[in-house]
């Protein structure tokens, strides 16, 4: 307990009260005053208002009315701290003492203003002149924003220091208007950024605020509107209420904002800026309207946040969640002694009229107890004390005290004049204190920035708990850290309310978008799905992703792009193993035939075949079948080039030997001897098969330089076609005509010889190769260009392969059946016979024809334009009478021909026609054998 002369020496002074009177708008004196060599300036709302004069003639001091009990505990909160200061070590080894001056504000910046003058007027201004008071060094308060705004306006004329313990405008950080004011709490600017913070973490985008008329309630409105809007959190209404409460709309102005929150139901979180009173009124006029907001969650401000009597006679429950910013509270436990000792010596008022005032109140109030016990005093004050306003003072006031002590030990502050307030202020500013066992010091705008507690006002049995700390907010990092001692009130804060939905429109799910209406809220939308090829990933996106189109893809209402399929004519898909199987079949084929006529080069049926140029048919077929392979497997522009260039190269290899042996067939069948002389002449094989081969070279060449095959990627909505371009479909069409121009003549010409004899003729098996080939790329161009798809490269992989194969089953398969399975038809008198065979055909002759005699003339041989022969193949013909009819055949070295004759005589190995011919025939000289 504190020692019952401390309160002695608070009482001792003279009364500046009149006897008998306890109004104190009849005072013009300070309410409360103690001596001391540095003198504090209070200045506290003792009452809640003055009492309006409908008729002002002339200027006058107002009267002051309902006594405000939480005021009066908080001076007499400046009053426990000065006299805890005044034992502080630094000031009693200094032999300093504080003293003070404390004025009623009456929650009324005109009365505010009067009082303040007593702060600034010169020493001896009092009634009593008999004694020297000091200047006042510094002021503390007041409480409303607004009243300090208005005080330090008027004390920065003297550089006064003000200290105020509640007034949390923004507009006062501005060292520039407000050079001397200094306060223990943090600016509203932090408290509207924690009060953000709390409803993004809720997810509460739709919310209404109430705040009173006046500077702190609009700079509060203000500060939280741009940071919430910032934030993506939507005001549905602003309620301003007058600041007085009996101005003419204030009862019009309650009953508006009853009905704008009954109007928003879906409003179910309310920011209050507004004062205790206020808010007691807004109730009340809620309840008038017989509605209960029990779903309602009220984020409430310092202002209002530890007054449970804006309740009233109401329930928690008829009001919904109150969660409340405080400031950060110190040890109350010797404010609390220090009340008990007061109440023990109610009997002496001494320099305090405030303190009479409430006794006064209390004998008005006619409870039995008051006169007697001084339990019911001591509760009153102690239920109207608030832990954070008593802290906040005491830091206040040792914040002055050290600053005091401090010049004091560099000069004699016993001297009146000595120390001048801009000296304390300067010295506030830089120094550092310490309370309760912390340092405290003052930030660049002149702030203590401890953050804030957040409480959760609950209910227990009928008993209602506003102090519960549920979490702290820490300015630093914009950030909460929730109490682990309080378990179940961390549960009230994050189960309670996390029912509670307070938003214009439902969050849109992933694969939606917010549409806007125009003129309306950024928190009031529709969710509209994405359109194909776009996507959203989160929720409340305000616009849909794209995708990448070229490798993703996405259906309407989707939350992702899924990647696009990539399509090829894979090494895995059942068809293009068929036709690898294929074509490997065939190259194994093409070296078994190649093995086969390299082992029988010597035989007739090789030899027929072509001898070396079957090799190099055999070896052009390899390359075409290779070529095939190329059209297999993902794509690449050098695999794009190699399979067309090597396909048009082995196959104009392989059709140009054809060639040269269909133009022997030409030059058989030539009935014009001069036109078959310039033939034989011009007809040189491997002359003809390079110059063949040069044209495709050239043509696939300027193909490659001009504009060359290459790898293309061909998108479409859900998959990516790997495939070739072929660069130039002119040059690609001229590649496959020029072939089709070569098997044409190779047709022509073999189908004039299709009826030589069959085991020395392969006439017939041109023909039907170069028709099968014909005929599949006749078809291929129609399919090639209406198709589309990874199948597109097997569409001309099958057509190679058929006329590989063609020309592999009617060339070589034949041969070597007879080679195989028929080797005694692969001998030379076997192959003569069969001419001669064919020759005696030949006698049967229309009776049209005209017989021709032909006298044996040396150095005269009649051959008919037909012949098939080698050299190597010929042999004697049986014998014959002479003057039988016969055919007769000769053995050339350039061509192969027969001649049907009536009458042939043998000589030097070669055949002279003496008889009837079965065509019509010249006589010219005979070729060397």
């Amino acid at each position: 307990m504190e020692p019952m002369g401390d309160v002695l020496h608070l009482l001792v002074i003279l009364s500046l009260l009149e006897k008998g009177n306890a109004k104190v708008g009849h005072f013009k004196a300070a309410g409360a005053t103690a001596p001391g060599d540095i003198i504090i300036g209070g200045l506290f709302p003792i009452h809640e208002g003055v009492e309006e004069s409908p008729n002002i003639s002339a200027p006058h001091e107002p009267h002051c009315v309902r006594f405000n009990m939480v005021g009066f505990t908080q001076a007499l909160a400046m009053i426990h701290a000065v006299e805890s200061a005044n034992r502080y070590p630094v000031l009693t080894t200094l032999g300093i003492s504080l003293g003070y001056r404390i004025h009623d504000s009456c929650s009324d910046v005109t009365t505010a203003l009067r009082a303040s003058a007593d702060f600034t007027q010169e020493p001896n201004t009092g009634a009593n002149t008999s004694t020297c008071s000091p200047p006042i060094m510094a002021v503390i308060g007041a409480s409303s924003s607004e009243i300090s705004i208005a005080v330090a306006r008027q004390l920065n004329l003297e550089l006064i220091p003000q200290i105020s313990y509640a007034s949390t405008a923004i507009i006062l950080s501005d060292k520039i208007r407000f050079p001397a004011f200094l306060r223990t709490v943090p600016s509203d600017l932090y408290q509207t950024r924690a009060m953000v913070q709390l409803l993004s973490d809720s997810k509460w985008t739709w919310v209404g605020v109430v705040t009173t008329d006046g500077d702190y309630g609009r700079s509060a409105l203000d500060s939280f509107v741009s940071q919430a809007t910032a934030s993506g959190i939507c005001v549905a209404f602003k309620e301003i209420l007058p600041n007085s409460l009996t101005s003419p709309d204030g009862e019009s102005a309650f009953r508006q904002a009853a009905a704008t929150l009954l109007g928003n139901p879906n409003v179910k979180v309310v920011v209050s800026f507004a004062r205790p009173i206020h808010m007691m009124y807004l109730y009340q006029e809620l309840r008038v309207w017989g509605s209960l907001l029990g779903e309602k969650v009220w984020v409430a401000s310092d202002s209002w946040s530890s007054s449970k009597e804006v309740l009233g006679e109401m329930d928690l429950l008829d009001i919904g969640h109150v969660v409340g910013f405080s400031f950060k509270r110190g040890n109350l436990a010797p404010f609390h002694r220090y009340l008990m000792n007061l109440i023990n010596i109610n009997d002496v008022i001494g320099n305090n009229s405030f303190l009479k005032e409430f006794y006064s109140l209390l004998n008005e109030s006619g409870d039995p107890g008051c006169g007697s016990s001084f339990t019911i005093p001591a509760e009153i004050l102690l239920n109207n004390s608030d832990a954070k306003v008593v802290f906040s003072v005491e830091m206040a006031v040792s914040a002055i005290a050290h600053a005091v002590a401090d010049i004091c030990s560099k000069k004699d502050c016993k001297t009146p004049g000595t120390v001048q307030p801009w000296e304390v202020l300067e010295t506030l500013r830089g120094s550092r204190f310490e309370l309760e066992g912390k340092s405290y010091s003052f930030d660049q705008k002149g702030d203590i920035n401890l953050g804030y507690d957040v409480t959760l006002w609950r209910s227990v049995r009928g008993v209602i708990n506003i102090h519960d700390i549920v979490a702290v907010y820490h300015p630093i990092n914009n950030s909460f850290s929730y109490t682990s001692g309080n378990t179940n009130n961390l549960t009230d804060l994050r189960v309670r309310v996390k029912d509670v939905v307070s938003v214009c429109s439902p969050s849109c799910e992933p694969g939606k978008f917010k549409k806007f209406a125009q003129g309306q809220h950024t928190c009031c939308y529709e969710c509209i799905n994405c359109t194909e090829n776009h996507y959203s990933n989160n929720t409340d996106m305000d616009q849909c992703l794209s995708c990448e189109t070229k490798r993703e893809w996405s259906l309407e209402g989707s939350s992702g792009c899924t990647h696009k399929t990539l399509e090829f004519f894979s090494w895995q898909d059942g068809f293009a193993e068929v036709l690898l199987a294929l074509a490997a079949l065939g190259i194994i084929l093409v070296l078994l035939v190649g093995a086969l006529f390299l082992h029988h080069h010597q035989t007739p049926v090789v030899r027929a075949a072509g001898g070396p140029l079957s090799q190099i048919i055999l070896l052009s077929l390899v390359g075409s079948f290779v070529s095939a392979v190329f059209f297999v497997g993902h794509p690449s522009s050098l695999q794009c080039k190699v399979r067309q260039v090597l396909f048009g190269l082995s196959f104009t290899l392989c059709v140009s030997c054809i060639l040269v042996k269909s133009l022997k067939i030409l030059l058989a069948f030539q009935l014009n001897p001069d036109r078959k002389n310039v033939l034989r002449r011009l007809y040189q094989p491997y002359a003809i098969i390079c110059l063949c081969v040069a044209l495709q070279v050239i043509t696939c060449t300027l193909w490659l330089v001009l504009q060359s095959p290459r790898e293309k990627a061909t998108v479409f909505t859900t998959t990516v076609l790997a495939e070739c371009d072929e660069g130039s479909q002119v040059a690609f069409g001229v590649m496959l005509c020029y072939i089709a121009v070569l098997a044409l003549v190779c047709f022509a010409c073999a189908f004039k010889g299709r009826k030589l004899p069959q085991k020395y003729n392969e006439a017939r098996f041109i023909t039907f190769s170069m028709l099968l080939y014909l005929m599949s790329w006749l078809i291929f161009v129609p399919v090639y260009v209406t198709t589309s798809g990874k199948y597109l490269p097997a569409v001309e992989m099958v057509v190679i392969l058929i006329s590989n194969y063609g020309i592999l089953s009617c060339h070589f398969f034949p041969k070597c059946y007879v080679i195989l399975f028929k080797k005694e038809h692969n001998t030379k008198s076997a192959f003569m016979k069969n001419i001669y065979e064919y020759s005696r055909k030949g006698i049967t002759v229309s009776s049209s024809v005209s017989e021709i005699s032909v006298s044996q003339t040396e150095g005269y041989r009649i051959s008919h334009p037909y012949s098939i022969s080698s050299p190597s193949f010929f042999m004697s013909p049986p014998p014959i009478e002479p003057t039988a009819p016969q055919n007769c055949w000769s053995v050339d070295q350039n061509i192969q021909s027969i001649a049907t004759a009536t009458h042939c005589t043998v000589v030097d190995h070669g055949v002279f026609v003496t008889g009837q011919l079965t065509r019509p025939h010249r006589l010219r000289r005979s070729m060397s054998l």
